[in-house]
């Protein structure tokens, strides 16, 4: 009879630390790659990273590589865009990266964001500044790159992201 009066508490105590994960899908890679390349033809390339060339870029972005498998098209102009993920304050937001053939951040997009909060890192005016940028500087929060208040985090790492993805084209793509 005891059983039976603390399962029920157990299962209770259980249900408080569930946890809802909310994510908003803001685009799909495709509506990413019109947004980003217009109607620009490109082709699935495949990429893997070698032990070196995790180095190479990890000692260049002073970033860490979080995955050595690329998602990564190619234009027939050697433009790339990239499909991968930064840290947001505790969860991975995937970004959509384009990138011309000197190196050059033709636009970033936010595809999904999980956080409860700092999404404002989706919008286009704060992700526009990242245009243009390359492998001549590293990007700093609150130096070149404009925080967005309530998304620090999030700010920093997709900063962080733009140096590593640079270096990336610089050590690898644009060898390709």
């Amino acid at each position: 009879m005891i059983k039976c009066l603390y399962r029920p508490l157990l299962c209770l105590s259980l249900l408080g630390t569930i946890t809802v994960v909310h994510a908003d899908v803001f685009l799909t890679v495709e509506q990413a790659k019109e947004e980003l390349l217009a109607d620009t033809p490109m082709h699935e390339v495949q990429v893997v990273l070698s032990d070196d060339q995790v180095e190479a870029i990890e000692d260049a972005s002073e970033m860490r590589v979080i995955s050595s498998k690329l998602k990564a098209w190619k234009t027939e102009n050697n433009e790339w865009f990239l499909v991968d993920q930064v840290i947001g304050k505790h969860e991975m937001i995937d970004m959509a990266v384009a990138i011309d053939n000197s190196g050059k951040i033709i636009g970033l997009r936010v595809l999904q964001y999980v956080e409860s909060y700092g999404s404002e890192v989706r919008y286009i005016k704060w992700l526009n500044q990242f245009n243009g940028r390359d492998t001549s500087e590293k990007l700093l929060l609150d130096n070149q790159i404009d925080n967005i208040s309530g998304a620090t985090l999030s700010c920093r790492h997709i900063t962080d992201g733009v140096n590593r993805w640079t270096h990336t084209w610089d050590q690898v793509l644009r060898h390709l």
